[in-house]
């Protein structure tokens, strides 16, 4: 959450943000509200509790009626501590609910509006003219078929609706996506990390995933944890309640991991294939640094997805998504998105936030401040990659007429040095 200092201090800035997100922003004057309520009922209490302690004094002293009479007005001195602490309690869970409502402080650039209104900060690669080559574009689940790579009947048979196996060709390309991703971030060095897939509701509301997206999240009720949905929320919580060192520059972390999404909202949106499903396998950056270094971190960690595209020979733009389209946490996100040629349009392959303090503060993650005391770090997030969106922009942008795909060089050594996929024969029978 926002830091209510900076809140009391520039409310306007806190008001513009919510609105450039498209919410509201009488947000702000409800917890400024709620905030001079509980720092008048403190500062009455703490009156109030130095009079006690002066009244215990003259109790201790006194005598016969005397005593009894002070001892009386102790007692409703005491009643009246025990309101305030009371109404300083209630005040103050009032404004931090409020305050959790609030999104993260944009930073100054951000676009203004809701998912369309992203500004395009440039475009990478030219999409093949396929009409030029000669032949119409196989969708990736014609291709992963041809393969015997995808099969979304039998994952609907064994799981339901946007679930799917991947065999041979295709399991063979998810396990080279990821260990081209952790060789890559182990080069800009990243610390490879193996994180828990279930998390506490203390760690996903942390994260912020239990606000705006908490029907986005699968819950286990039985057990009060999380499956979660991206490896940033269990990164998060690696240093929830620490005094993190920051003296030889940022903390850096790569994991790869099985996420899972319920899409709740998406009915009818990417039925065809894997685009839109509920479990996939990510590597994700995370990283924590001073404040002042998130910007440059932020840029870091956008020059790292792009080297990822550009290892896979994707045609790709990188988009500044408006504020409307961002999630609590994110005071800016960059997508990559690459072209997917039987759409005719860029789907996102890769995101990177920046989420300055916001997810640290609610996780108590600080560091040593200059002239003592501690301070709240930075937190920011990138995506190497997923599973299943960059094998449809490999399998659509490689294809070649006889249905093979061409396998980029950076991937080759993760596949035995192959660089041609090739059909294994028509779809296998499905009498299931």
């Amino acid at each position: 959450m926002i830091d209510i200092r900076e809140l009391r201090a520039d409310p306007d800035r806190a008001r513009t943000s919510q609105q450039a997100r498209g919410e509201d922003p009488g947000l702000v004057d409800v917890v400024l509200s709620a905030d001079e309520r509980h720092r008048a009922a403190l500062a009455q209490f703490e009156q109030a509790r130095a009079e006690q302690k002066a009244f215990g004094k003259s109790v201790a002293r006194a005598q016969g009626e005397e005593k009894q009479a002070l001892l009386a007005q102790v007692k409703d001195l005491a009643g009246r501590v025990k309101q305030l602490d009371a109404e300083a309690g209630s005040a103050v869970e009032e404004r931090d609910a409020a305050l959790r409502r609030i999104g993260n402080l944009i930073v100054d650039g951000v676009p203004v509006g809701g998912e369309d209104d992203y500004v395009v900060l440039e475009e990478v690669g030219v999409p093949r003219d396929f009409a030029a080559e000669g032949f119409a574009p196989r969708d990736h689940l014609e291709l992963g078929e041809l393969l015997g790579a995808i099969d979304t009947v039998r994952g609907a048979k064994v799981s339901g609706a946007r679930f799917y196996y991947l065999l041979g060709a295709g399991a063979r390309l998810e396990h080279a996506l990821m260990a081209l991703a952790q060789q890559i971030t182990q080069e800009e060095g990243f610390v490879p990390v193996v994180v828990p897939t279930l998390v506490r509701p203390e760690t996903m509301a942390g994260a912020g995933f239990l606000d705006a997206h908490a029907d986005e999240v699968y819950r286990l009720e039985a057990d009060d944890l999380y499956l979660t949905g991206t490896s940033e929320v269990a990164l998060a919580g690696l240093h929830a309640d620490e005094i993190v060192d920051l003296a030889a520059g940022p903390l850096r972390y790569a994991a790869t991991s099985t996420c899972y999404r319920r899409e709740a909202g998406s009915y009818g949106k990417d039925t065809r294939g894997i685009f839109r499903v509920h479990q996939f396998t990510k590597t994700e950056m995370f990283v924590y640094c001073r404040p002042e270094d998130a910007e440059a971190e932020h840029a870091n960690l956008l020059r790292i997805e792009r080297r990822v595209l550009e290892a896979l020979e994707l045609p790709y733009r990188v988009i500044d998504v408006a504020a409307g389209d961002l999630g609590g946490p994110a005071a800016r996100k960059f997508d990559c998105e690459a072209w997917i040629p039987t759409q005719g349009r860029y789907r996102e392959l890769t995101s990177t936030s920046n989420c300055t303090t916001y997810q640290a503060r609610r996780l108590g993650t600080r560091e040593r401040a200059e002239g003592g005391g501690t301070r709240t770090v930075a937190t920011l997030n990138g995506t190497a990659l997923t599973s299943t969106r960059p094998i449809i922009a490999l399998l659509e942008n490689h294809q070649q007429e006889d249905g093979s795909v061409r396998v980029p060089e950076a991937l080759r050594p993760f596949l035995g040095g192959e660089d041609v996929l090739h059909p294994v024969g028509p779809p296998p029978a499905r009498t299931v």
